[in-house]
């Protein structure tokens, strides 16, 4: 991977990774999802509480993506004279608030609010967590860096959610969310101790989003990025009803714990090889998950593939945002923290459009529509990334 202009020389010359201020924003990244996705595993008790169906409490992670795909470039270019310590502090701090708001609501409305405002504070944290990475750390490792930075995403997915609603069995629903606002403080305290403070940038240094959308190769990324992140929405929003249609609806919990330790172990696989192969990653991400639903579609009807699928599916989703986030940085280095504005804004909207999408395809044309719907998306993607040797995904990256 290539290096960012705004790096500190002083942070650049240490010859290994900073390991504890990583370890800070790996906890930050892992918040900000986790909140995001914590009421996915907590629905029917949430409804219960705010008297809804939960259909319409599902809507509580809608808007918290959609508060953060909408707000990720403004909010970006708001704080970008701000020191990095201090936006993610700030960011941090309305994670914890509203996590503790979120546990005290008993009304649908007044916590649709306070979900989008949730949303607001983690469309901060996400796009700080790879430029800082970058910026802390030497340049031969920045790509291992933004990897272990942004590792909370899967990892958040395979353990906290189950977590989360393992442990609402202890005291109601509430009790995760109050957990969430309490490690989020935690995590602030975190970052004075062991996170260095980095400069934002001064005006003059700063891009606009229409410069950065012109620059070679950030159009192919954006695009390959929204097709492969909406399919995979579009699979595993509505992956239990898929499970359910193909009689493994008991087996849902085992399914899904497949996916997750493969995403985990993708986090591994990554970061020891991001910094020197980053296309070879990313084309075989894009092509594994193809190759993976499409044995889903067509082979739904065998257990045993079915598991084998959903692993390969983790194994090539796990650390997909690390590999798409290190292309923008590539092809952005002087204006990297905009790319990355960019980029959340298009990963939040897919994961939104994803959801709608799916609903949408399951009510038209039924459950396995799903399958082929993420399968023609996933071509496009495919044709993205093979085609990007150029500027996107260079050869040699």
């Amino acid at each position: 991977m290539t290096e960012t202009s705004t790096a500190s020389p002083a942070v650049r010359g240490r010859d290994r990774l900073p390991g504890k201020a990583l370890f800070g924003l790996f906890l930050a990244g892992f918040l900000g999802i986790l909140t995001e996705c914590l009421p996915a595993g907590l629905l029917p008790e949430i409804s219960r509480t705010l008297h809804t169906s939960v259909a319409a409490t599902g809507q509580i992670v809608t808007i918290y993506a959609a508060a953060t795909a909408l707000a990720a470039i403004p909010l970006a270019r708001l704080t970008a004279k701000w020191s990095r310590r201090t936006v993610l502090q700030v960011a941090l701090g309305t994670v914890a608030v509203t996590n503790a708001l979120t546990a005290l609501s008993a009304d649908y409305t007044l916590t649709m609010v306070i979900r989008f405002v949730a949303g607001l504070g983690t469309a901060l944290v996400w796009t700080q967590l790879a430029g800082y990475a970058a910026r802390l750390s030497p340049r031969a490792v920045q790509g291992r860096a933004i990897a272990i930075a942004l590792a909370g995403t899967p990892i958040s997915l395979a353990l906290g959610v189950p977590a989360g609603a393992w442990l609402s069995t202890f005291g109601g629903w509430q009790t995760a969310f109050w957990i969430s606002a309490v490690l989020s403080v935690l995590t602030m305290g975190w970052f004075v101790v062991f996170v260095p403070n980095l400069p934002g940038q001064a005006g003059h240094e700063r891009f606009t989003v229409g410069q950065v959308l012109t620059m070679p190769g950030v159009r192919t990324i954006l695009f390959a990025l929204t097709t492969y992140m909406v399919a995979h929405n579009i699979l595993y929003t509505y992956v239990t009803d898929f499970l359910r249609a193909a009689g493994l609806a008991d087996q849902a919990g085992w399914v899904l714990f497949a996916f997750g330790v493969t995403s985990v172990l993708s986090v591994v696989v990554v970061g020891a090889h991001i910094d020197h192969h980053l296309r070879k990653l990313i084309v075989a991400s894009t092509l594994l998950f193809a190759v993976s639903v499409l044995v889903l579609a067509v082979f739904s009807g065998s257990p045993v593939l079915v598991y084998v699928a959903a692993a390969a599916w983790g194994l090539a989703f796990g650390s997909s945002p690390s590999l798409f986030i290190g292309g923008a940085i590539n092809a952005t280095p002087d204006a990297a923290d905009v790319a990355q504005s960019i980029v959340i804004s298009f990963f939040s909207a897919s994961i939104a459009l994803g959801g709608l999408a799916g609903g949408l395809l399951i009510e038209a044309f039924g459950t396995a529509s799903i399958t082929w719907a993420s399968l023609v998306l996933l071509a496009g993607a495919v044709v993205a990334v093979l085609g990007g040797r150029a500027h996107a995904f260079p050869r040699g990256a």
